[in-house]
């Protein structure tokens, strides 16, 4: 019986059904019901690093019997038979439940080796562009919240849902829109660079407080400061508290002021969603700001797509099922011509213009 991450038994299922095989994960929601004909259930929700899926026990199997006994938060062994419907998704008639054993909890926790290399990646992107940084004001704040919260920075959701809605998703998310944001410099060099990258930085940090799973876990638990204050004003109150605490011995005497250094990074967290009726109390008044909305966007857009392409399977003419934040069914797209085969050609042609001639 195969091992299996949820993304893969999910794809199993979908090309393959039936499809037995082994599931580690986390139990995030467990929540006894009633169907229709009055006949008990339980509904369970399970979440590995980087997916989530949900089964029913009925009351006539041996999942019913051990869901009587387990909680919320318990790392568990999932073994059965699993189909896809286009109607339900994925399910499992057939299916058992234990408790894993604590060294195999430690490996779930850290993700597959392709996540790890996946998320190392996106912290290398992210702690590179810091040290470009030449304002030394800029520099000491994101090289301060590096230090003081970045293990809680790599471990965070950046949604509950829509978009990178998994343990170490904000990661995933600001490196994209980091590497969007340092090629756009590129193309606008009027744009104030450090101002970016700070922009970027710390345009979702108050989601370490709003959808941050726990050290050992992978749901996203409500707390208190994230429920009442949200994650702009949260990030805007960490700004602020870094800020505040940094030695600012020299920076009298460097341009731009530095009150308004402040004030345009307070900004660009304040207004990164774009519109007042999206949460913004204020609309992007700078270049800076209205090109950080525009990345967030493009970026939480691109992983809804991919996601949809990865959780279901198209039907006639590759349209897929109906994505509600996108407003569209999204349909299948053509083949990417950027696989290292191709690429390998065009930079062959590249090189050898001579070639093209013959």
């Amino acid at each position: 019986m195969p091992l299996l991450t949820i993304s893969e038994l999910k794809k199993a299922a979908r090309e393959h059904s039936p499809q037995e095989a082994e599931v580690h994960a986390q139990i995030e929601k467990i929540t006894r019901k009633d169907a229709a004909n009055g006949k008990p259930f339980y509904e369970v929700i399970f979440r590995d690093s980087a997916e989530s899926m949900t089964l029913r026990a009925w009351s006539d199997t041996a999942a019913f019997e051990a869901c009587t006994s387990i909680e919320s938060g318990v790392f568990v062994c999932i073994e059965g038979v699993f189909s896809h419907s286009t109607a339900f998704g994925l399910d499992a008639k057939r299916w058992e439940m234990s408790p894993l054993p604590d060294e195999h909890v430690d490996a779930l926790l850290e993700g597959s080796a392709e996540r790890r290399k996946l998320l190392e990646k996106a912290w290398v992107v992210i702690t590179s562009a810091v040290t470009e940084i030449r304002d030394p004001r800029i520099r000491a704040l994101c090289d301060q919240f590096v230090s003081l919260h970045g293990a809680r920075f790599r471990r965070a959701a950046a949604a509950r849902g829509n978009h990178h809605a998994r343990r170490g998703g904000l990661l995933e998310h600001t490196s994209r829109m980091m590497e969007s944001a340092l090629a756009l410099c590129g193309v606008y060099p009027e744009l104030n660079r450090d101002l970016v990258i700070a922009g970027v930085l710390f345009h979702d940090t108050g989601k370490l407080w709003e959808t941050c799973p726990p050290e050992r876990g992978f749901g996203i638990v409500p707390e208190l400061r994230g429920e009442l204050l949200g994650h702009l004003s949260i990030g805007i109150e960490l700004v602020n508290t870094i800020w505040r605490d940094l030695p600012k011995e020299g920076w009298e005497s460097l341009s731009p002021a530095t009150e308004e250094v402040r004030l345009h990074l307070l900004h660009l967290v304040a207004s990164h969603h774009g519109q007042l009726e999206f949460g913004s109390p204020v609309l992007p008044k700078t270049p800076e700001a209205a090109l950080l909305h525009f990345i967030d966007n493009i970026d939480a857009r691109m992983e809804m797509f991919f996601s949809a392409y990865q959780n279901s399977v198209p039907g006639p003419q590759g349209v897929h099922e109906w994505v509600r934040p996108l407003g569209v069914a999204p349909i299948k797209p053509l083949e990417s011509n950027q696989s290292s085969e191709m690429r390998g050609n065009q930079e062959s042609a590249s090189a050898n213009p001579a070639d093209l001639l013959l």
